[in-house]
């Protein structure tokens, strides 16, 4: 059954296509109705919900007067009247057909040894017996209210036409001479396409189902075919670019226009509407990457016209009068069963008559995108997903910080429907604080239909560190290099192997640094969300630089004198406890001075006050915010020896009497109070280096007894220190 056997691979593999696309589950489609290009469109504006439904991962295999027959997975086929009455389920659902007349329907059914035709409404039955042994009546096919049969004889092949007042059949005299393999197939409500044998060559025409007379007989290509009482049309497969052509019953043959696209081995399938021969290729939806060929064009055999029916089809099936049936989609219309019609305008008109509920465009519904305010102390990872309405490999998702423009871009997803992305992705640097959008972008693989794109936004914040510079954070460091330029390290904490290491690259702050025989990271001074630095001159007059919040700094403003007499300054935490960083200071006499924090740019110290002495015995003092547990900020201090000392803070800007808290520490060349690296809510101390000696990260615990945990190993490879260079 050479045509039979043709139409049923493409309907099989359809329906494998059709399971596997539209079996998950989807979303409905939307309640608005636009027409596909050069449509035209009746009822667009009717809801989906007045239409009865067609099952998802069906395959169309007949339409009929009262309703229309669709195959499943499960190999039985199902009649869905168009009244939306109950379904009626076939068993033979490969070898079941729906056939009709003008006013009448009818399901045949291939069963073992016999065909068993069933007219619906009045469920009046024709039994045919069938075989495959020698002398038996063969079926090949069925149309209108007849099955036929074929029986090989020494004068050839006999073909019958059997019918409820005709159960043993009658011989159908017009058959092509030497015709051998008959296949025969509905192709409208008076005529059916004959496929044969003739002489060894393939061939096909139009039987007429009044008169059994064969015309039209021509070469039967590989590709689809259509007829219709007016044409005919097929399709040659050869190449990457299929051809279709159309011929009247008068013998004139036209080739329709097909688009060219390298790479595209395209099988479509042709379908006749009165005067408009529509062809595509079938199953787009599932396949990885557009083409030229999905699209249902129409084209009008008088007129030359053509227009774009359909975004996609699955099948063409022609209809009992004359019309076309589609199951396909359109692009604001969704997914489902179609009619169309000539009606001797400039267009067909385009009618849903039946939907799944799935729209044709890719739609997204948001399932989970971070919150109005994003805190990534508390949260360090913001969760993004959405649902997709059909699987795609394309799903692009762009973060963009407002500020600064840094944009981010993740695109690392598996081929499905659930999309997801997690920002900031492992690995990448921290970002920074402030306003931030977001946009989607979902394409589909196929081609079908526009781009989903999603967007808002959120605003970053976290708690002000000290150290930060870039406003991301985390704390960065500051090198200083012998030519006086300034550099900026990023830190980013990494759990994995317990280690913090560089994040974002180094980059230049400026130069003419050297001027200065002084330098802090001070925090936040001048009452800004970022860290300052303090610098002092070789004179004695201090400046304050504010942070921009981009790893720069405004011009400097000089804000003191006299700050020669300090061996050492100590900046960046809070003393007093009033929320504010402070400065401690030593002189040479070893007097320690608290300068409290007020907030102020242009003033930004209070007057000073001693709070200690004995502090000339040190080598290093620094400032490291309350590591210890006490109420305020706290201070270590380096002797020559090495020997490390605690200095408690007692949220006064005074101090518990010292504790020694270890030895060894000459091994370092820079103690830096960074803040907190770790993200654990408590400030840490880095120790950088020696040249040729590890630099390490030492957290800190809030016990005063044992206020840090062991060195944990930094990479520091690009930190200038190890040749000497000033870190802070």
């Amino acid at each position: 059954m050479q045509a039979l056997a043709h139409r049923r691979r493409l309907a099989t593999a359809v329906a494998v296509a059709l399971a596997v696309t539209l079996g998950a589950g989807a979303l409905a489609a939307p309640s608005f109705a636009v027409p596909a290009d050069g449509t035209v469109v009746a009822g667009a504006t009717a809801a989906d919900a007045d239409l009865i439904a067609y099952p998802k991962g069906g395959e169309l295999a007949g339409v009929g007067v009262s309703g229309f027959l669709t195959r499943g997975g499960d190999g039985k086929g199902t009649f869905h009247p168009f009244s939306g009455g109950a379904v009626s389920v076939y068993a033979y659902g490969y070898d079941t057909e729906l056939r009709s007349t003008r006013t009448s329907d009818f399901v045949v059914e291939w069963q073992p040894g016999k065909v068993v035709q069933r007219e619906l409404g009045t469920d009046a039955e024709l039994v045919v017996p069938v075989g495959e042994a020698a002398g038996a009546p063969r079926y090949v096919g069925s149309a209108g209210d007849a099955v036929y049969t074929t029986v090989t004889t020494s004068a050839g092949t006999v073909l019958r036409k059997h019918t409820r007042a005709d159960a043993a059949g009658s011989v159908v005299a017009e058959l092509p001479s030497g015709a051998v393999g008959v296949e025969i197939e509905q192709a409208g409500p008076d005529h059916a396409e004959i496929v044969f044998s003739q002489s060894g060559s393939p061939k096909w025409g139009l039987l007429d189902l009044a008169t059994g007379a064969v015309t039209g007989v021509r070469t039967a290509e590989t590709g689809d075919r259509a007829s219709s009482s007016a044409y005919s049309a097929w399709v040659v497969e050869q190449g990457e670019t299929p051809r279709v052509f159309a011929a009247n019953r008068a013998g004139d043959v036209r080739e329709l226009p097909v688009s060219r696209q390298e790479g595209t081995l395209a099988a479509l399938h042709v379908g006749i509407a009165g005067n408009w021969v529509a062809y595509g290729q079938p199953g787009g939806m599932n396949n990885a990457r557009p083409s030229v060929h999905y699209p249902l064009t129409a084209h009008n055999f008088v007129t030359k016209a053509a227009v774009r029916l359909f975004d996609h089809s699955y099948q063409v099936v022609p209809g009992p009068d004359g019309r076309l049936y589609v199951r396909g989609g359109i692009v604001g219309r969704g997914e489902g069963l179609y009619r169309v019609t000539d009606t001797g305008g400039a267009k067909p008109l385009v009618e849903k008559v039946a939907t799944t509920g799935q729209p044709t465009e890719i739609v997204a519904t948001a399932v989970t995108v971070p919150p109005a305010v994003l805190d990534l102390d508390k949260n360090p990872v913001a969760r993004f997903r959405w649902t997709l309405s059909r699987p795609t490999s394309d799903a692009i998702l762009t973060v963009r910080h407002v500020r600064t423009g840094k944009t981010t871009t993740l695109d690392d997803l598996p081929y499905g429907t659930d999309v997801r992305f997690s920002w900031p992705y492992a690995g990448s640097a921290a970002p920074r604080n402030g306003d931030y959008t977001w946009r989607l972008t979902v394409r589909p693989d196929n081609g079908i239909g526009p781009a989903v794109v999603r967007d808002g936004g959120f605003k970053v914040v976290r708690k002000v560190q000290p150290h930060d510079f870039t406003d991301n954070g985390t704390p960065d460091l500051l090198t200083r290099d012998s030519a006086g330029r300034l550099w900026r390290d990023d830190l980013h904490w990494r759990p994995v192997g317990s280690s913090s290491d560089l994040g974002e690259p180094r980059a230049a702050v400026g130069s003419g640094w050297n001027k200065f025989d002084r330098l802090e990271a001070a925090g936040n001074l001048g009452g800004s969300a970022v860290g300052d630095v303090i610098a002092r001159e070789p004179s004695g007059s201090l400046w304050l630089y504010q942070g921009t919040g981009n790893g720069g700094f405004t011009t400097g403003t000089r804000v003191g004198t006299g700050w020669q007499a300090y061996v050492h300054i100590a900046a960046g935490s809070d003393l007093t406890g009033d929320g504010r960083p402070d400065v401690l200071a030593t002189d040479k006499t070893g007097v320690a001075w608290l300068h409290r924090g007020t907030g102020v740019a242009a003033t930004p110290f209070a007057s000073r006050r001693k709070v200690g002495w004995g502090w000339n015995g040190y080598n290093d003092v620094i400032a490291v915010g309350n590591i210890a547990g006490g109420p305020a900020g706290d201070v270590l201090a380096r002797d020559k020896n090495g020997v490390l000392w605690l200095h408690l803070g007692k949220g006064d800007g005074t101090f518990a009497p010292r504790t020694q808290i270890g030895r060894g520490w000459n091994t370092y060349a820079s103690l830096i109070g960074a803040g907190d690296v770790d993200k654990d809510g408590r400030p840490d101390l880095i120790a950088v280096g020696k040249p040729y000696q590890p630099s390490k990260l030492f957290r800190g615990t809030g016990d005063w007894k044992a206020p840090l945990s062991g060195g944990l190993s930094l990479r520091l490879n690009s930190v200038g220190s190890n040749r000497g260079d000033l870190v802070f």
